[in-house]
């Protein structure tokens, strides 16, 4: 009887052992399948961030692609106009009798003036600056000890601006 309890508890050992070593290998597999998991997640969370990252720098391209054609757009229809708001500053310079006549077409400068304020048009200033030829285009100089050198004593024809960008250069005479 011992000899078979021997073989008895040996088997047993030995069905023991097979189990813990089954044991161990799912264990095994487990850890190697929650590794694979894991690296899965990293892999999507890496692209999910690369995704959002495209996304927010496509966003800001867009925008400023966008900003870009309307100030280009705003541009070229204020400078359509500027002819018709040279001719009108003239007609607003012009005596005449009529005085209701004049206040209407002061009226009409006004607003037009307005309505370039609020698009952010500005004019350049001239008359009393330092000839800069970013802004202004000298059509004529003069020799005046009065005035300081390179600066602007008379505007021919006014000029504009949208935000940095000019519109068109102010024609002005420059002393000395």
């Amino acid at each position: 009887m011992k000899e078979k309890e021997k073989v008895e508890n040996n088997e047993e050992v030995q069905v023991e052992e097979k189990e813990e070593k089954k044991d161990f290998k799912e264990s095994l597999k487990v850890d190697d399948s929650a590794t694979e998991t894991k690296k899965e997640l990293e892999e999507t969370t890496d692209r999910l961030k690369r995704l959002m990252a495209e996304f927010d720098n496509f966003k800001k391209r867009s925008n400023k692609e966008r900003e870009m054609l309307y100030s280009s757009l705003v541009g070229d229809i204020v400078t359509s106009f500027l002819p018709v708001i040279d001719n009108l500053e003239k007609a607003m310079n012009v005596e005449t009798a009529d005085e209701n006549y004049k206040q209407g077409v002061l009226m009409v400068g006004k607003q037009f003036n307005d309505v370039l304020t609020s698009l952010g048009i500005e004019k350049i200033e001239t008359v009393g600056k330092t000839f800069n030829p970013e802004y202004h285009e000298a059509v004529s100089s003069i020799q005046d000890e009065s005035v300081g050198e390179q600066e602007i004593t008379q505007e021919y024809r006014a000029g504009y601006k949208y935000k940095d960008r000019v519109l068109r250069h102010a024609m002005v005479v420059v002393a000395n």
